[in-house]
């Protein structure tokens, strides 16, 4: 019989609550990478560079503003830091995840409203280039999607707006079925992305707890709640994206093959919402692997799930691979085709900062130790090697807290890498983010606070000192 771990007594620093010097190192590599983004960008929008984001790394213009939401935003954070930071490790799961909803969605709304109810809200999703400026057109939806790839390339009488051409018809679509269910317009649009994007507080760590996890779920839930990313999620499409994802990977990690199978058409619907999605492919598969029973019937159910929903887009006339074959001409007839790869390669990462917290750094570095020290206590005693079956065991033995982030770190360089996320990634990651912060679950308890004051402050400083643009 294998006997228990010993586990490690916690240094000083971090029974104290106060950071470990890694910690302090990582932070400040944080700091010097968002000032070396922001300074170069300035420099390189001064001399007339095609950077198009007015306060680069973020696509936003400088602006210092406050507003009604000002208080209201750090009532909240108050809260969460104060009672509700407490609260989260102990407290009946169902009202946990409720709570930890409805503050979200307070947070979210609470930031939206530092630049007023219309310019925060109603207005968000209505400029031309936004998908609300294609719904009236959409009469016929079948008609809609066997045409949808022939208006996506610019230039063109019938060119679908900017947002709308980026993604497959599924973006589209939600917002033409909201308004067939009477919520159109700005302000219901909004709202309801809003409402979709916070959900991401209750599948993150409901997907964590279906994996063993229940400890860390309640950990990273306060986390989510206080996002700084939730600047973006109120209001923009991306927040419904986020939250499609989110919930499809958590039916994933829940037993039994209906709720894979619930999992699978929600995935498959979101490879719908964006051509990105198909990235999202490496934390479904990790879902899955770490899923305590690992049952061939629940991968095939998630698959056929992921399938039918593709073959109906096929049967309606939109095929995905020929709309990311237009898509990529079309990014390059756009200001894509100005953006320097060389500056956005790495001024992304700042940008991710921004939207994940300064929490990242310290979370990752966290996480790669735990990693480290998991791996090196899982080889068999007296070996140096093992063979597939056991290293695959190995790995998964890592647990979610390590490979949920690893993969959505993983995803996050692709996308980088590919040249295809030039800008704007502080909102078009989000579904990514989200995960990435599962990480924080590595951190000492004892940092929690301070670390979640970190974010709340970021949120604030970011949404006061810029107008950001979804």
């Amino acid at each position: 019989m294998r006997s228990a771990p010993t586990l490690r007594r916690a240094p000083a620093a971090d029974r104290t609550g106060s950071p470990h010097r890694g910690d302090l190192v990582v932070v400040a590599v944080e700091a010097a990478l968002l000032a070396a983004a922001v300074v170069v960008g300035l420099v390189l929008n001064r001399r007339g560079v095609g950077l198009h984001a007015d306060a680069a790394p973020l696509y936003a213009t400088w602006r210092p503003h406050a507003g009604w939401g000002t208080p209201l935003a750090a009532l909240v954070a108050l809260a969460v830091l104060g009672p509700g930071l407490r609260w989260a490790r102990t407290a009946r799961w169902g009202p946990l995840l409720a709570v930890g909803w409805l503050a979200a969605v307070a947070w979210t709304l609470a930031l939206a409203l530092v630049d007023g109810w219309t310019a925060g809200l109603t207005r968000r999703l209505t400029p031309q280039a936004e998908y609300l400026h294609e719904v009236p057109g959409v009469t016929d939806i079948p008609r809609m999607l066997a045409g949808f790839t022939d208006r996506i390339l610019d230039f063109q009488p019938d060119s679908w707006s900017t947002h709308t051409a980026g993604h497959p018809p599924g973006a589209l679509l939600v917002f033409v079925w909201l308004d067939r269910v009477g919520l159109g317009g700005g302000a219901a649009a909004a709202l309801c992305c809003v409402l979709v994007g916070a959900t991401v507080v209750v599948s993150v760590p409901v997907t964590l707890r279906a994996l063993g996890a229940a400890d860390a779920a309640r950990a990273v839930l306060p986390f989510l709640v206080l996002l700084p990313g939730a600047v973006w999620l109120g209001a923009s499409g991306d927040a419904v994206f986020t939250g499609v994802v989110a919930a499809g990977l958590a039916l994933l990690a829940v037993r039994g093959p209906l709720a894979a199978l619930a999992g699978g058409l929600l995935l498959g619907f979101a490879l719908h919402l964006s051509y990105g999605f198909v990235l999202v492919g490496a934390l479904a598969v990790t879902v899955s692997a770490l899923r305590p029973d690992r049952r061939r019937a629940t991968l095939v159910a998630a698959t056929a799930g992921v399938s039918a929903v593709t073959a109906l887009f096929v049967l309606s006339g939109f095929r995905w691979w020929e709309g990311y074959d237009r898509v990529v001409e079309r990014y390059y007839q756009g200001w894509a085709a100005d953006r320097p790869y060389t500056y956005w390669v790495w001024a992304n990462l700042a940008a991710l900062l921004l939207s994940a917290g300064p929490v990242l750094g310290p979370a990752l570095r966290r996480t790669a130790v735990a990693a480290r020290a998991a791996w090196s206590a899982a080889r068999p005693a007296g070996t140096r090697r093992s063979g597939w079956t056991g290293w695959t065991g190995r790995l998964v033995g890592l647990g979610p807290t390590v490979l949920l982030p690893a993969a959505a770190a993983l995803v996050v360089a692709a996308a980088d890498l590919s040249g295809m996320s030039k800008a704007e990634v502080e909102r078009i990651w989000l579904p990514f983010v989200v995960w990435l912060l599962v990480a924080v679950a590595n951190l000492p308890p004892s940092t929690h606070r301070r670390w979640l004051a970190a974010q709340a402050v970021t949120a604030l400083l970011v949404n006061h000192l810029l107008r950001t643009v979804s």
